[in-house]
C-alpha cells in the first residue's frame, strides 16, 4: 500500500480515497494485546489504516541515551515491533512523532529534560507580557513552561528525536505510509491568540527577518510603519489593542510563516520522503481572526492541511458547528482526530455513536478527505512517567473495548468504514452544491486580532456569512482572495467579503472584473479606498446580499449538504439530524422530495442514482438521547426501512 498526497486527498495506490483511520496508542498498552487489538481494529472496524503517537518523552526519558525504539528498556517502547505486527496483518500507520502531542500525556510528550525551568540553555516560549508559556496536564504538579520552538537549543534537540525516527524507525520493510508532523499547531496552540507567542529572543529574530524580506530594507520598513527606527534590532511587534493596521497585519502575517518555518524545519528533521500532514485544531469564536491569520496552508509547500474536533457536540451547539465547518473548509484535507472514545474527559454525549458518527459526516460534508477514530481502542497499563492524570482504561467508551470485544460503536464505524471504502473515490469527485462564497481576506485577521471590533476584520464577518447561509440551509465554499484566481470567483453567484479601509489592488481588480462580468460582490464593512501600499485605490462598489431561496431541508431540523457528479447521474446527500428534532426530515434531492427518518441528533450519507435509492447509512439510535426510531429513507414511492428501532446500512445493495 502507498499513499500519495493529492490536493489533500490520499491517493492509495493510484486510487483517491476517503481515508478513514483509527488511532491506537500503542505505548499505553501492554505489548502482548497489540496484535489483538490490532486485528479487532482491522476485522471489527474495517480500518485499514491506523496512527499512532511516538511520545518522545517516552522513548527517550534520559537524555544522555539515545531514543529507545526496539523495547530494550521497556517492552512498550518496541515501536519497531509494533509496526511489524501491523504489516504482518495488513495495516497501513500514518506515524506522529510530535515533538509535541499532547494526546493527554504528560508535559504534552515532551521529555521533561528539554523544560527550561530544568535546563535553562532551552529558551522559554514568552507571550506578549514576557510570561513563558506554560503546558499544565493536569498531573497535579505545577504547569511547565515551554520551550521556544525556535530557540536554538530546542531546535538541535528536537532535529535529533526527529531524525533518530526517520533513521531508526522509518527504515527497511515498515508499513509506515504518512507522518503527521507537531499537534494542533505547536503545542496545540493553533487557536491560542496572536499575543500568546512567540515573543522569545528566537520568536523576535524571526519576525524582523521576516520583516526584511518583506520590506527589502529598513527605510521601506518605517514608511510602511511610520516608524523611525535606527536599528533592526529596535523593531517590536505589536503586543495587543489598537496599533497601526499596517503592523497588526504584519504580526498577523509573521504567525502564518512562523508556523510553516516550524513545520518545514521539522519535516526537514524527519528527513523522510513519505507524504507528511497535520492536524490543526479549529478555532474559538473568540479566537476566529487569529486562527485564520496564522492558518496559511497555502505556505506550507509539500505539508498537506489537516485538522481535529474538540471544541463540542456540533448537533447541539451552533458555534461549536460553526468552527467545525470553518476548519472543514479552510483546505482540503483529512479530519485526523474525531472524538469516538471520550465521553467522562469531553461531553457524556460522546457516550453514544450517533454523536461521532453525526461529526464524521459533517467534516466530509463540509470539505473533509477522510475521518480518524480516536481512539479506536481502549487501552490499560501505562506509567505514570507517561500519564499521571488519567486512569485506566483510555479512553473509556471505543469501538473496540478493554477486553479487546467490539462495543456498540464497532458497527457503525464499520458501516462508515464499508461505505466509503466502496464509494469514497467517487464522494470525493462529486462536486458541493455551492452557489455562494465567502473571500478570506487575511490581513484584516491579523487586524482584527490585536485591534478587537474597533478595527476591520475577517472572523466577525466569515462567522455572520456562516449563521446566514447555514439558516437559509446553503452550503457554501471559502475562498483565500490573495490566492484566488478570476475562474475560482466564477464558480459563484456571489463573493462575500471583509470590508476595511485598505485591499490589495490585485484583489480589488479580480473582485471588479468578476462584478463587471456579472457576480455579486457583497462587502460586510466599508469598501477599501487604498491599496496595499497606502495608494488611492477604490475599486469596490458594493452590492446587496443575494437572495438566498430555499434550502434543500423541507421541514424537520436539520442540515443537508449535496454533491453531485460532473458527468455521471450520481448524488451524495448527507443529512445531520439536530439535537431536539423527533420527527421524519423532509429533503428536497435532484429525484425529487425525500423523506428521512432518523435517531434525535443522528444522521445519514445516501447515495442516489438513476432517480433511486442506492447505498445508504442511517443512524437510527441515540442511546444518549433516549431516541431509537425504525430508521427509514423514502424517495418518489420507494423506501428503504429497517424492522424495528435500530441503524440503516446498506452496502454493494445488501
Amino acid at each position: 500500500m502507498v499513499i500519495e498526497v493529492r490536493d489533500g486527498v490520499a491517493v492509495v495506490d493510484g486510487v483517491p480515497r476517503v481515508l478513514v483511520t483509527a488511532d491506537y496508542p500503542y505505548y499505553r498498552d501492554d505489548p502482548e494485546v497489540w496484535a489483538d487489538r490490532l486485528r479487532a481494529v482491522r476485522d471489527e472496524l474495517g480500518i485499514e489504516v491506523v496512527t499512532c503517537y511516538l511520545p518522545w518523552r517516552h522513548h527517550q526519558p534520559d537524555p544522555g541515551a539515545a531514543p529507545d525504539f526496539t523495547g530494550a528498556t521497556h517492552p512498550s517502547r518496541d515501536v519497531l515491533g509494533f509496526l511489524a505486527l501491523c504489516r504482518e496483518l495488513g495495516l497501513g500507520v500514518v506515524a506522529k512523532p510530535g515533538p509535541f502531542i499532547h494526546a493527554e500525556v504528560n508535559y504534552g510528550g515532551l521529555p521533561d529534560w528539554v523544560c527550561p525551568e530544568h535546563d535553562p540553555s532551552f529558551e522559554p516560549l514568552l507571550d506578549a507580557r514576557g510570561e513563558p508559556a506554560r503546558w499544565a496536564d493536569g498531573s497535579g504538579g505545577p504547569a511547565k513552561v515551554l520551550p521556544s520552538p525556535l530557540g536554538p537549543a530546542f531546535l538541535d534537540r528536537a532535529g535529533q528525536w526527529l531524525s533518530a525516527v526517520g533513521k531508526e524507525v522509518l527504515t527497511g520493510e515498515h508499513p509506515v505510509l504518512a507522518l503527521q508532523i507537531a499537534n494542533e499547531g505547536v503545542y496545540t496552540s493553533g487557536a491560542l491568540p496572536l499575543t500568546a507567542y512567540d515573543y522569545s529572543p528566537s520568536g523576535l529574530a524571526f519576525f524582523r527577518d521576516r520583516l526584511r524580506a518583506w520590506y527589502g530594507d529598513l527605510d521601506a520598513c518605517n514608511r510602511a510603519h511610520g516608524a523611525a527606527w535606527r536599528d533592526w534590532s529596535q523593531v517590536e511587534p505589536p503586543r495587543g489593542g489598537p496599533g497601526a493596521p499596517r503592523a497588526l497585519a504584519d504580526w498577523g502575517r509573521c504567525h502564518a510563516e512562523y508556523l510553516a518555518e516550524v513545520y518545514r524545519v521539522w519535516t526537514q528533521a524527519v528527513g523522510s520522503a513519505l507524504p507528511v500532514l497535520v492536524n490543526l485544531n479549529p478555532p474559538t469564536v473568540a479566537e476566529l481572526d487569529d486562527w485564520l491569520a496564522r492558518v496559511r496552508p497555502e505556505l506550507w509547500g509539500e505539508i498537506s492541511y489537516g485538522f481535529t474536533n474538540w471544541m463540542g457536540v456540533v448537533s447541539a451547539d451552533p458555534h461549536a458547528h460553526a468552527r467545525y465547518v470553518i476548519a472543514a473548509k479552510r483546505a482540503p484535507g483529512p479530519n485526523l482526530e474525531e472524538n469516538w472514545g471520550f465521553s467522562r474527559l469531553y461531553d457524556p454525549a460522546y457516550a453514544d455513536a450517533a454523536t461521532s458518527f453525526h461529526q464524521s459526516l459533517l467534516a466530509l460534508a463540509a470539505g473533509a478527505t477522510g475521518v480518524n477514530v480516536y481512539t479506536g481502542v481502549a487501552t490499560s497499563g501505562w506509567s505514570p512517567d507517561l500519564d499521571a492524570a488519567h486512569a485506566g482504561p483510555y479512553p473509556d467508551c471505543p469501538p473496540i473495548g478493554p477486553d479487546g470485544t467490539p462495543t456498540g460503536k464497532a458497527p457503525v464505524v464499520r458501516a462508515l468504514a464499508g461505505f466509503f471504502a466502496r464509494h469514497g473515490a467517487e464522494f470525493l469527485e462529486c462536486a458541493p452544491a455551492t452557489e455562494h462564497a465567502f473571500g478570506l481576506y487575511l490581513p484584516y485577521a491579523g487586524i482584527g486580532a490585536l485591534a478587537g471590533p474597533d478595527g476591520p476584520g475577517c472572523g466577525r464577518p466569515l462567522l455572520a456569512f456562516h449563521e446566514r447561509m447555514r439558516a437559509a440551509g446553503h452550503d457554501y465554499a471559502l475562498l483565500d482572495l490573495e490566492r484566488a484566481s478570476a475562474a475560482d470567483l466564477a464558480a459563484f453567484a456571489s463573493v462575500t467579503v471583509p470590508g476595511g479601509p485598505f485591499m490589495h489592488a490585485r484583489v480589488q481588480r479580480l473582485l471588479a472584473a468578476y462584478a463587471a462580468a456579472g457576480g455579486r460582490v457583497v462587502l460586510d464593512g466599508l469598501a477599501p479606498q487604498a491599496d496595499e501600499h497606502g495608494e488611492p485605490c477604490a475599486l469596490l462598489a458594493p452590492a446587496p446580499p443575494p437572495d438566498l431561496g430555499p434550502g434543500p431541508v423541507l421541514y424537520g431540523d436539520a442540515d443537508a449538504y449535496l454533491r453531485s457528479h460532473p458527468e455521471r447521474d450520481v448524488h451524495y446527500l448527507t443529512v445531520l439530524v439536530r439535537t431536539g428534532n423527533r420527527g421524519p426530515v423532509g429533503v428536497r434531492t435532484p429525484y425529487g422530495e425525500a423523506e428521512l427518518i432518523a435517531a434525535d441528533g443522528g444522521a445519514a450519507v445516501l447515495r442516489l442514482t438513476g432517480g433511486a435509492l442506492g447505498d445508504l447509512v442511517v443512524k437510527g439510535v441515540n442511546g444518549y438521547l433516549g431516541s431509537a426510531v425504525a430508521a427509514r429513507v423514502t424517495l418518489n414511492g420507494e423506501s428503504v426501512v429497517t424492522a424495528g428501532p435500530g441503524d440503516l446500512v446498506m452496502i454493494g445493495g445488501v
